[in-house]
């Protein structure tokens, strides 16, 4: 049985799903609609709305990056021109306006990333969640299993044996990464199902698994202010040398796979073709320090605990968990009295601290991705409205298509740029 009059149909309720209906609740309300029947009707598999949204920054949301649109766009890997037209329409400090308009503070930290306040991101998806209410969204929950279209046109989606009738159709259905949360990919099947043609979904912003034990025996250690560089080794054995893709200051986590952590995440974002013996990770653990510096301060310890054993002589210099597993690979015979380390071995410490090597074989699996690279193709859609050109009244928003960016606030924010705008066309048109 068909359910007739459905104005604007919004297929997700995650960032881009919530801000999109908000978006075009306000915008018809504007037109002339009445709160109690804004026209726009949000559909979530979900019993709850915005489940990756409460989990993301480690539950603490960083919501946006205070940057300018230039250097936004240079933190977006993936078709930054794309979302020129997104970003004017609705900026960075739009959506710092727009959540401390809604009862929402917020702050910039390190990085000019934006959090809220009271660090909860719960706050950021209860204060869209209500938006909503107040601007008249229906909410209904249950799984799209289709696109309803007739002409070339979009006419509504299917829930089941129901058809939910729309003048427009907004895909807000995120990509493959926190399955758990409904970012099983659906939307991608939906857009095929349509003629869209759909980049092959990979994970970004992803841990890494690493050849051999350091990781494991270093497990559970926690660096900060640590420097890491990623090293594309690939052409070495043509004596090209090693060529860094990345480099960046923060922090990171041994696991019993590998490494995780801001840092690395950051960094597999620059790991194109990930495979064995393509990548090194060189991790400084001392970059406040220079090689002579460092020398200066090693010295200095075992100056001061001459009479004990390397293997004992390091607890002022490194974490309890990294004093073994790196004092092996240093080569200095544990038990031998630091008072007899050579200056050659000193050395080899000192450039041991400052040059890490981790050799990362592959990528977590895609659902512990934090964002996914690669979606519906952007060719196929209006970069000014961001309706398909393939099916009128359908539109797209966040990671459903293909763009994406580094950690620092920048996905969310394609998120919420994306959506404001198809909103706003959907609305328009």
């Amino acid at each position: 049985m068909a359910d007739i009059g459905k104005r604007i149909l919004i297929v997700g309720g995650g960032a881009a799903g919530l801000m999109a209906a908000v978006t075009a609740a306000q915008a018809l309300q504007e037109s002339g609609y009445s709160p109690k029947d804004s026209g726009v009707v949000l559909v979530e598999q979900n019993d709850r709305m915005g489940r990756k949204l409460r989990i993301t920054g480690k539950g603490r949301c960083n919501l946006t990056n205070d940057c300018g649109r230039d250097e936004f766009l240079s933190n977006v890997p993936t078709n930054p021109r794309f979302l020129y037209g997104a970003l004017h329409g609705f900026s960075t400090g739009d959506t710092m306006a727009f959540f401390e308009s809604l009862g929402v503070p917020l702050k910039v930290e390190r990085g000019r990333r934006v959090f809220p306040v009271s660090d909860r991101a719960a706050d950021v998806a209860e204060a869209l969640v209500r938006a909503c209410r107040e601007a008249g969204v229906r909410f209904e929950t249950g799984r799209v299993s289709g696109l309803a279209v007739a002409d070339e046109a979009v006419t509504g989606v299917r829930i089941g044996s129901r058809t939910l009738a729309a003048d427009a159709v907004i895909l807000c259905t995120g990509g493959c990464s926190y399955p758990a949360t409904g970012s099983d990919g659906n939307g991608y099947r939906l857009a095929q199902a349509v003629g869209h043609t759909i980049q092959p979904p990979i994970p970004s912003l992803v841990p890494l698994v690493c050849e051999g034990d350091l990781c494991r025996r270093m497990m559970g250690l926690s660096l900060r202010n640590v420097r890491l560089k990623v090293l594309d080794v690939q052409g070495r054995a043509q004596g090209q040398g090693e060529k860094v893709v990345f480099e960046d200051f923060g922090e990171m986590l041994f696991t019993h796979y590998g490494v995780t952590g801001p840092l690395i995440l950051s960094a597999s974002a620059h790991m194109h073709d990930l495979m064995p013996g393509r990548y090194q990770l060189s991790v400084n653990l001392k970059p406040a320090l220079s090689e002579k510096e460092l020398d200066a301060r090693i010295q200095s310890d075992f100056a001061k605990y001459a009479n004990r054993d390397f293997i004992n002589a390091l607890g002022d210099l490194l974490p309890m968990k990294a004093i073994q597993p790196l004092a092996v690979l240093s080569g200095i015979d544990l038990r031998k009295k630091v008072n007899t380390v050579t200056r050659e071995e000193r050395h080899r410490l000192v450039a041991l601290l400052q040059d890490l090597r981790l050799s990362p074989i592959r990528f977590r699996p895609i659902d512990e991705a934090i964002v996914t690279k690669g979606g519906v193709t952007v060719s196929e859609v209006n970069p000014k409205t961001m309706e398909s050109r393939l099916c009128a009244g359908l539109y797209f928003a966040g990671e459903v298509l293909d763009v994406d960016a580094y950690t620092g606030g920048f996905n969310l924010q394609i998120a919420f740029s994306t959506a404001h705008l198809a909103a706003l066309s959907a609305v328009e048109a």
